[in-house]
């Protein structure tokens, strides 16, 4: 069985949960507090020096890191990453731009108002995502404009990636409402079949 490292109102550590999820797995889930500093422990950091979550410990005691990484190697031989070569590359070109150009932004913005209260020294910090998460925001609806989702008309990994911290964007003080077809994206895979939402426990977590 499978362990998973991470917390559960993390968008990042979601990501990885939703795609167990809907992959019918059984997993054991490790709650990693940040705020406590726990993934700076000794002990975690034997499992991942670099001190993040979420983590993965396969069955044979090894550890893979990084949430895009996650999902890719859960993901393999699954309908939810493609088999084609142009339309796999383009799963990893939205799973780039959410780590580059989107994480970054609604993220740490999000961090800021929801873990650390939005504190008044960290406003300018606060300010400054503003602007590149909004631009992050309308490439997303320029292309859902014309598509119900990122790959291949259909529900891949590049949308779980993209829509773990979308759909909480407000709590990073972004206004979805602008954006139409990112908030009919949302509900679409809101009812995607095993949907889970952020922050609860599931059918297929044990511990």
């Amino acid at each position: 069985m499978y362990k998973i490292y991470g917390d559960l109102n993390s968008g990042n550590c979601y990501k990885v949960k939703l795609l167990a999820e809907q992959l019918g797995m059984q997993y054991e889930w490790f709650n990693v507090d940040i705020l406590k500093k726990e993934t700076k422990t000794p002990a975690f950091l034997q499992k991942n020096p670099n001190g993040k979550i979420p983590l993965l410990e396969l069955e044979d005691g090894r550890f893979l890191s990084e949430s895009n990484a996650i999902l890719y190697y859960l993901a393999e031989g699954t309908r939810f990453l493609p088999e084609e070569r142009l339309e796999r590359a383009q799963v990893f070109q939205w799973l780039f731009f959410e780590q580059y150009s989107h994480e970054p932004y609604i993220a740490t913005a999000r961090y800021i108002i929801r873990y650390l209260g939005r504190p008044p020294e960290m406003e300018a910090m606060l300010r400054s995502k503003l602007a590149p998460g909004y631009k992050a925001l309308r490439v997303m609806e320029i292309h859902l404009r014309g598509h119900d989702y990122f790959v291949g008309e259909r529900y891949t990994i590049a949308d779980i990636g993209l829509f773990a911290y979308t759909h909480v964007a407000e709590e990073g003080g972004f206004e979805l409402a602008e954006f139409p077809a990112v908030c009919r994206w949302i509900e679409r895979i809101k009812s995607q079949p095993g949907f889970v939402r952020i922050g609860e426990m599931s059918a297929g977590m044990q511990n």
